[in-house]
Formats: C-alpha cells, structure tokens, sequence
C-alpha cells in the first residue's frame, strides 16, 4: 500500500502511545537523533536547555528587553535567543536643547503613547535619529557584543512558552549577573549621594 517511492525517504520507524498532536510531538522526541540537524529540534534543545538555567536558579539567564540588553552590553550573553515575530521598535532619539540622545524600546501599543517622544524635564520634543526593528538592530549588532544569535518560532511548545512566559527575549549568560541589584545601583546613580 505504501508508494515505493516515498519508502526510500523513510529514516526511522517510531512507535508511539498517544494519538493527535501529543503522538506527533513524541514521534518527533523519539526521532531526535535521526533529526538532530532539523531547526525544530534544535531550537527545543536551546530552549529546554533556557528553561534549565531557570529551574536549577543558576542566574545565568535574562528575558525582557531591557534586562537583556544591559546583559548584552556588559558582555555577559553568549546565547542570544529571540522570536521571530519580536514587535518592538527601537528608537535613537535626540534631545536638540540639551544635544542628549536617549534609546528607547517600545511595543506597538507604546508607540501610540507620544509622550514618549517628549522630554519630560524640559518638555522639548525629542528629534528622531533613527527607527529601526529591535531584532533586525540585533541581528546587525550582536556580533559587536560576543552573542550568538538565535532566531526561535513559537510552534513548539517550548517556543510558544518562551514567547508567552518571557516576552520572546532574553539569553543563556557565560556566568551569573544579578540584574536587580543593578537596577539598584541605577537608581541611586540619579541622585546626589554628597547630600546624603
């Protein structure tokens, strides 16, 4: 009954306990070695290998855009993982009174918000220098930082979880950073410690 012509495609013959979905998901699990080069598997690897630092409390994870960022710029990304639908647009702005340039990431809904585009001490309206998607700015960039790029989907389970849990970015770091305490030390940097 099976055509001839595709019996010569066959890699592997897998036995499998669930029907649907479930069973095509195993299938492919217990295909992995066969499959070992496939993207699919691959990125299921990378992302479990992600959601391991997490649960081990390793530290040496980040998500969201800011953390990661920071992360990456102080070198500490060696795996940059990102979803290929990432809807964030960075923005290079100028202050023209001040001559001070501001960055600034913002999702679709943000961008509607136009106080955003306005300086908040001198209400002067920020001049814009560039625009530019956040994943193609990384996928010119990240090379400047050390990181490897990895581009994710959500069709896995493990893709769409990451993509829903973690915003679809973040990054698997060389060795442990501690970014609240650096959100910390930014916010005394806004103050004049003398007075205290």
């Amino acid at each position: 009954m099976f055509d001839p012509r595709l019996q010569v495609k066959i890699l592997k013959l897998v036995d499998v306990s669930y029907g649907g979905e479930n069973g095509f998901n195993q299938a492919i699990e217990l295909s992995a070695e066969v499959l070992s080069n496939v993207k699919f598997i691959q990125e299921k690897k990378l992302i479990g290998r992600y959601f391991d630092e997490i649960s081990q409390d390793t530290g040496k994870y980040c998500f969201g855009v800011e953390d990661t960022l920071k992360a990456l710029e102080m070198g500490a990304v060696e795996i940059l993982i990102c979803w290929e639908n990432l809807d964030i647009q960075r923005y290079a702005l100028k202050n023209s009174a001040t001559n001070e340039d501001k960055i600034l990431h913002l999702n679709a809904v943000q961008e509607k918000d136009k106080s955003h585009f306005v300086d908040k001490e001198t209400g002067v309206e920020l001049e814009l220098v560039e625009s530019l998607a956040l994943l193609e700015w990384l996928a010119n960039s990240y090379k400047q930082f050390g990181a490897t790029l990895e581009i994710i989907t959500d069709r896995s389970q493990e893709g769409s979880q990451y993509v829903k849990g973690f915003g679809g970015i973040g990054g698997i770091l060389r060795y442990r950073v501690d970014l609240q305490s650096l959100d910390v030390n930014d916010e005394f940097d806004d103050y004049d410690l003398d007075g205290l």
